[in-house]
């Protein structure tokens, strides 16, 4: 059997530790025995906008990032889908080109780490490096515009490795409706349905993160393979547009997909959801622009990586300059302090979906790289057994800590692995 057992109650089990067991003890066990599988990771885009792409630096720390080589492995992540993200707001061919740098910025940091990382395109590969103490990379494409309406860019992504693909990022397709952005699709359209099937004949997994409900529910429908959410939360904890609700909880739970917790604050938190409706409440009053982040431009041929960086200072000037017209709203900020997020917030989150979905359709998707803040206790990649620690000190056993840290992500890498009708990369199974 794979993975943990999926049949009546035992959602509701608490395989409990052994009272002299410590959660720490406990934590520190089913790290070594399962590759923790974390869903969501955005280093590689941060890479191009911080460094031009250079990953010499990972190996002896990126300070100013959430994650590096020592702290992935304090943190015992085995497995790391690598968010290979471009902004929404690109025309769709720059899209596919940006996702491109983004999948190559993977590999050469793969190729430049192997005591490290290894790329990863099917599950025993990923429980392969883990018994070879190296974290299994997978890669993820966080948006359908990166595709630009082509099957064939599809088959290409899949095979460079993609294994999961998000339908929609903070703007819909033509195709699929975003859970920020306008109603297009109703849902998901023909099109859309066609893009699922060519995932499910090819093995690559339906990502719903950040796609509307009327999506998510015609993409379950539509799938063959369970379904993943890479990086959401418990919309019932934390009412947000990007969180799943219950009766989505119940639809995943039934298709046999899973929901990996993400850590963004506002995910996560009701206050400090209240807090980022208020501020963008206050930007629209003042007529700001939703996001003035810039997306800077990959290294041209010829160009070195801090060459690259540095071309990136007018990018960083403009945003600067825009920043200063924004300067009123430092009072504003001053009165409106942004609350904190904890660790226990998450905790919270992860508890809520294995009581609806059961602890079979549980994981973890931090989300690390991807946003400027981070809960207490999970401020890096290295957090992760302070969460698993803190379930432990709530009841959860080894068996449940495990299914979240991973079996259940493998159990859903090898279900689609079984649908897929053509693979696409050497040694996958027919």
């Amino acid at each position: 059997m794979r993975g943990p057992p999926t049949g009546p109650g035992w959602h509701d089990a608490r395989v409990r530790a052994a009272p002299s067991d410590s959660p720490a003890e406990l934590v520190r066990e089913v790290l070594a025995a399962v590759p923790l599988v974390d869903g969501h990771n955005d280093l590689p885009s941060a890479l191009r906008t911080t460094r031009g792409y250079a990953v010499e630096g990972f190996a002896t720390g990126l300070p100013d990032l959430h994650t590096d080589a020592a702290r992935l492995r304090a943190g015992g992540v085995g497995a790391q889908f690598w968010s290979v993200f471009v902004p929404s707001t690109l025309s769709e061919p720059q899209a596919v080109v940006d996702t491109l740098e983004q999948v190559d910025a993977v590999h050469r940091l793969v190729a430049a780490h192997p005591d490290v990382l290894a790329l990863a395109v099917t599950a025993d590969d990923v429980e392969a490096a883990f018994a070879a103490g190296r974290v299994a990379s997978l890669l993820g494409v966080e948006g359908g515009h990166s595709l630009a309406g082509s099957l064939g860019v599809l088959r290409c992504l899949a095979r460079l490795g993609v294994r999961y693909v998000t339908l929609t990022h903070n703007d819909s397709t033509a195709w699929a409706d975003s859970a920020t952005g306008e109603a297009v699709a109703g849902g998901l359209d023909d099109v859309g349905r066609a893009v699922v099937a060519e995932l499910n004949r090819t093995g690559v997994l339906v990502d719903l993160s950040h796609t509307a409900e009327s999506t998510q529910r015609a993409a379950i429908a539509a799938s063959a393979a369970p379904v993943l959410f890479s990086h959401s939360s418990a919309r019932a904890v934390t009412d947000h547009p990007r969180n799943v609700g219950d009766e989505v909880l119940e639809l995943v739970a039934a298709s046999g997909g899973v929901v990996q917790v993400t850590f963004v604050p506002a995910f996560v938190s009701r206050a400090v959801a209240d807090w980022q409706r208020a501020l963008a409440a206050e930007r629209a009053r003042r007529g700001l622009p939703r996001d003035a982040w810039p997306w800077p431009r990959a290294p041209r041929p010829g160009e070195s990586a801090e060459q690259a960086a540095a071309a990136a200072g007018p990018a960083a000037v403009e945003a600067g300059l825009e920043a200063g017209l924004e300067a009123g709203l430092e009072v504003w900020l001053a009165a409106h302090p942004q609350p904190v997020a904890t660790l226990a917030d998450v905790a919270d989150h992860v508890e809520h979906v294995r009581e609806v979905a059961g602890v079979a359709h549980v994981g973890l998707g931090g989300d690390y790289d991807g946003t400027d803040r981070l809960p207490q206790g999970l401020e890096d990649v290295a957090g992760y057994p302070r969460l698993l620690a803190e379930l432990a000190r709530r009841g959860w056993g080894r068996a449940e800590l495990e299914a979240l840290a991973g079996r259940n992500v493998l159990r859903v890498l090898r279900a689609a692995e079984d649908v897929a009708t053509q693979p696409l990369w050497p040694g996958a199974r027919r």
